[in-house]
This record gives structure tokens, C-alpha cells and sequence, in this order.
């Protein structure tokens, strides 16, 4: 739920054939500590048919063979190469942004604790390099200064940690001066019901990662370091998931929780001109002359700006509907996302399909429609969403929906747009409740030896 801050025996040892001790093939995974040379793991059991008989799953033949082979010693199958995924923490863009959703997030807003500005910058900077320091060990897989042991025995399984600034960051710290004009308040909307406690805020800590222990890890350093340093409090944390890694026989799109393909029309690095759309151009580079950037905002190039929207979803209602009415609301077949107008999940829309009877295909109000760039003058923007579910309300719907993370180069010309057009005619509005919300400026990646927003606070 949403938080607000007011201030088993060792297996034993087994023979193994000669030759068969660790460092004979260098590509075979390294047991953990205290499992005998030979022995077999927790983990290499799960891994093979003898694990399944151990655990009392029905196996053939071939399943026991496989048991076989790894008590004798021979190196097991690894249960999952997901602890494995290293995502470099520096960079030109801070990591979490164009990197692949992870199964598991939190999302974190805090206030600097109130002091004259130049105290605050100080000590938000001294938070920033700390931040820095851990989010860059913890991505590597190391332990965190005064580790907790959470996350021992895994890897960094996918760890991003990425942070951003608010607008009333820069009164805090008095560089009201270097506040990006991208960052003004973002406009009041008509199905707004926004929880102001657990909006906007001066400071903001995303984190990802695809094993739930390890993205708990990194949230609680996070956390401890803004108490520890006295320069921040907690204002508010939304947790979230996303479809595992490997859960499906292939790469697919994510789904969300009304069973709907989400993301199927998100630019791709690939695509031309997504660096244009995601993130902040240098004032004298490429793109210059479309940019809002001053030579004040210059420290945000190759930066990006993200806004965070908690919309529950009414399920309850939706779910009721029938599968018909819940595709025409989308525009999309539910079953493979395919449009209405025919094809597969990728096939382009054709929003000029007419049926026989000369009505369109696609409504009107179609969520489709009414968010498609060509319906919004070319609005882009990269979502990134995770899904929530904070438990039952009172009256026993269940307080769920999404995290709505979208990323783009100018808000004001990607996110708000979009939205008044939404918030105007989507035929998916009534399913849905905008709860919080909030908008901050990500600044570029850090090279190695610098920290997170660095050439804002001394620039």
C-alpha cells in the first residue's frame, strides 16, 4: 500500500568422480558457500528431475536420469539466468528508462528536510553522491554499505535505480533560476481525484529489478540513506510488478490487469528519432531549434522528464462488461491485441476502416484513437508502467490498477496533450480513477566519479 512518512540443513556430502571438482570447467557455475564440492544445491536441484522428485512432482525416465547426472557431480542446468542481468549504472541517460520493465518496482517521493537554501543544497548534494554511490554497488551486484543480507546469494537479477527532481526542488535549494520551464506544474485534469500526500515531491528514487528480494534490498538502502543523511524524509512509495521474465514460451507484450495487451504502440530505440522523443537534446546540438531548453537548463541534456500517474482501475465494473464492449472501448481484439481493423498485435492501426454499414471500426472514443499520435499531432511519449494492487477497499473492490510511467524529452509536448485529449473523450475513462500524480526531471546519467544531478548543484 501506498506509504506516507510524517517524520534448511546443508545437503550432504557426496563423492565426486575425479575431475570433477569446481574450477575444471570454467564456464560451470559457482556453488554456494558451505554447499560441498560435489554436493548438490537447493538451486541445482529445483534445476533437474531429481529436484522435482525430491519434491514429490511426477517425473519419467528422462527426469531421473537428469537427477542422476547432477548427484554424481556433472554441473546442473541453472534454474534461471534472471540473478545474472547486469544493467550499467553509468552512462549517458541514467538506467531504468529505456531499460525493459522489470517484475518488480517501487516508486519513491521525498521532501528535503526544510533549511536556509544553501544548507539544503548542500546536504542534497551529499544525499545525491550517497544515492549515487549505492545505487551504482547495488546495480553491480556488491552489497550496500551496512548490508541487511536480503538479497545475499543473488545476483543484481536486473537492479536500475534512477532519480529525478521535482519542481519545488529548486525552491528548496534556491536554484529557482535552473528550474526547467518542462517542469511547470502539470495542469489540472476533469477525472482527477488526486491524494496531494502522495503527489509530487522534491525528490524522486525509482527502482527495478526482477527478483523481489533484491528490488526490497534496494528500496531499503535507499530509504535508510535519505534518514540517515537528515537532508530528506519520505513522502510517499508505490510498489509494483510486471509479468516475470520466462513466464511466457516467448517475448510478449506485458498485459495489464483488465487482461489488455498495454504497450503494443511504444516507440523503440531502433525507431527513428526516439532519442528526440525520450530525451532532453543538447541546446547547441541536433534538434536544438525544437527544444525548449535555455542555456540555464543545459544540465538536463540527455536527460528525460517522467510523469507518474496511480489510476486504479475500476475492475469490478469492467469485468462485467462483455468481451465485445471491452474491445470496442480499447480498439483491440483482447485475446492477441491485434486491432479491430484485422491483422496481428503490430499491425497498424487503420483508424479510416469503415464497416459495411459505414460506421468506423474503430469508435470514436476508442482508447486507441484518442491517444494515437496521429490523433494527437505526433505526441510520443515511452511508457514504462508497473501494475499495483494495494489490497480491498471497504466496500471490497480491490484498490488496483497501474503506475503509469511515461517518459518523453518535453511533457508539454508528449504527456499533457495526450491526456486533455483523454480526459476529453476515452470511451476507457470511466473504467478508471486518477489517484496521484506527479512530474520530474531526470537528469542525464553520471560518469564515474561524479553523482546524479551534479551539474545542476554545481555547475
Amino acid at each position: 500500500m501506498a506509504r506516507r512518512n510524517r517524520r534448511p540443513a546443508a545437503p550432504a556430502p557426496a563423492t565426486a568422480p575425479s575431475g570433477a571438482g569446481r574450477g575444471t570447467d570454467p564456464a560451470a557455475p559457482q556453488q554456494p558457500a558451505g554447499t560441498p564440492t560435489g554436493g548438490v544445491s537447493r538451486r541445482a536441484l529445483l534445476a533437474t528431475g531429481g529436484g522435482a522428485a525430491a519434491l514429490g512432482l511426477v517425473v519419467g525416465t528422462g527426469g531421473a536420469l537428469t537427477g542422476a547426472r547432477a548427484v554424481a557431480g556433472e554441473r546442473p542446468t541453472p534454474l534461471s539466468a534472471v540473478g545474472e542481468a547486469v544493467v550499467p549504472f553509468h552512462g549517458r541517460h541514467q538506467p531504468g528508462i529505456t531499460t525493459p520493465a522489470q517484475a518488480h518496482g517501487h516508486l519513491l517521493g521525498f521532501d528535503l528536510v526544510p533549511a536556509p537554501a544553501p544548507d539544503a543544497r548542500r546536504a542534497a548534494g551529499a544525499l545525491l553522491r550517497r544515492w549515487t554511490e549505492l545505487a551504482a554497488a547495488l546495480m553491480a551486484g556488491e552489497p550496500g554499505e551496512r548490508d541487511t543480507g536480503v538479497a545475499l546469494d543473488a545476483g543484481p537479477s536486473g537492479l536500475t535505480v534512477t532519480i529525478g527532481f521535482g519542481h519545488s526542488f529548486f525552491d528548496a535549494t534556491g536554484l529557482v533560476e535552473r528550474r526547467p520551464r518542462a517542469l511547470r506544474p502539470l495542469p489540472d485534469f476533469s477525472a482527477d481525484a488526486l491524494d496531494r500526500e502522495r503527489s509530487d515531491g522534491d525528490l524522486w528514487v525509482a527502482v527495478g529489478a526482477d527478483d523481489a528480494l533484491v528490488a526490497f534490498h534496494a528500496l531499503r538502502a535507499v530509504q535508510r540513506a535519505a534518514d540517515e543523511s537528515g537532508a530528506a524524509r519520505l513522502r510517499w512509495q508505490h510498489s509494483g510488478f510486471n509479468r516475470a521474465p520466462g513466464a511466457t514460451a516467448s517475448p510478449m507484450t506485458a498485459r495489464n490487469l483488465m487482461g489488455q495487451v498495454d504497450g503494443t504502440n511504444n516507440p523503440r530505440e531502433a525507431d527513428e528519432g526516439f532519442a528526440g522523443h525520450v530525451f532532453v537534446p543538447d541546446p547547441d546540438g541536433p534538434g536544438a531549434e525544437r527544444s525548449t531548453a535555455r542555456a540555464e537548463e543545459a544540465w538536463m541534456a540527455g536527460g528525460s522528464y517522467v510523469v507518474m500517474r496511480r489510476i486504479r482501475m475500476l475492475l469490478d465494473q469492467w469485468e462485467q462488461e462483455p468481451l465485445a464492449e471491452q474491445e470496442a472501448v480499447i480498439g483491440r481484439r483482447k485475446a492477441d491485441g491485434a486491432p479491430l481493423t484485422g491483422g496481428e498485435e503490430t499491425t497498424p492501426v487503420d483508424l479510416d476502416a469503415r464497416t459495411a454499414e459505414g460506421a468506423p471500426v474503430i469508435a470514436a472514443n476508442a482508447h486507441v484513437r484518442v491517444s494515437a499520435p496521429e490523433s494527437n499531432d505526433g505526441a510520443t511519449m515511452l511508457r514504462r508502467p508497473f501494475s499495483y494492487h494495494d489490497g480491498f477497499r471497504d466496500d471490497g473492490a480491490p484498490d488496483a490498477g497501474l503506475l503509469f510511467l511515461c517518459w518523453q524529452a518535453d511533457p508539454y509536448r508528449a504527456f499533457v496533450p495526450v491526456q486533455r485529449k483523454l480526459d476529453r473523450g476515452d470511451a476507457l475513462s470511466p473504467f478508471l480513477r486518477h489517484e496521484a500524480s506527479a512530474l520530474f526531471a531526470v537528469p542525464p546519467g553520471a560518469a564515474k566519479g561524479e553523482y546524479v544531478g551534479q551539474g545542476l548543484l554545481e555547475g
